[in-house]
C-alpha cells in the first residue's frame, strides 16, 4: 500500500520534470556557444560579473565524445580551456548571428585562466569629510 502510494508519486514528480526538461543533440559539423561559468573562476572575457557574457564564441563541433558530450574546434588563443563541453553547457548557434563575439586578441590569458585588468581612465574623483 504504502509503496504503491510512493511509486505513483514518484511517478507524478517525474511526469513533472520531463515537461520541464529537453533533450539536445548536435551534429557533427553544427556550430554553437558554450556557457562560462564565473562561479567556477573562468575568465570573465573583458567585463564585471553580471555585464560578464554567459555564452561566448562561435564554434565547430569537431566530434562527438559521447552521449552528451562534444568537442569543440576551440583556437590556439585559448590553451587552458579543455575542449571537451557537455550538451548542457552548449547552445545551437542559428545562421550569422552572434550572441557574444571573444575577441581573445583583447586578453592576455595567464595560465591560470585569470588576467590583469587595467583602468583607462580616472573620470572623477570625491573626497569624502568625516564629522569628527
Amino acid at each position: 500500500m504504502i509503496q504503491e502510494t510512493m511509486k505513483v508519486a514518484q511517478n507524478r514528480q517525474k511526469s513533472y520534470a520531463d515537461n520541464r526538461r529537453k533533450s539536445l543533440e548536435f551534429a557533427v559539423g553544427d556550430w554553437v556557444y558554450f556557457k562560462v561559468s564565473p562561479m567556477k573562476g573562468v575568465v570573465h572575457f573583458g567585463k564585471k560579473e553580471k555585464l560578464s557574457p554567459r555564452y561566448v564564441g562561435r564554434y565547430e563541433i569537431i566530434e562527438r565524445v559521447g552521449p552528451v558530450a562534444y568537442r569543440l574546434d576551440l583556437p590556439m588563443e585559448m590553451p587552458g580551456i579543455h575542449n571537451v563541453f557537455h550538451v548542457s553547457t552548449m547552445k545551437m548557434c542559428f545562421g550569422e548571428r552572434r550572441l557574444v563575439v571573444l575577441e581573445p586578441d583583447e586578453i592576455q590569458l595567464q595560465p591560470n585562466l585569470s588576467y590583469t585588468e587595467w583602468p583607462v581612465q580616472i573620470v572623477d574623483r570625491k573626497e569624502q569629510e568625516l564629522r569628527n
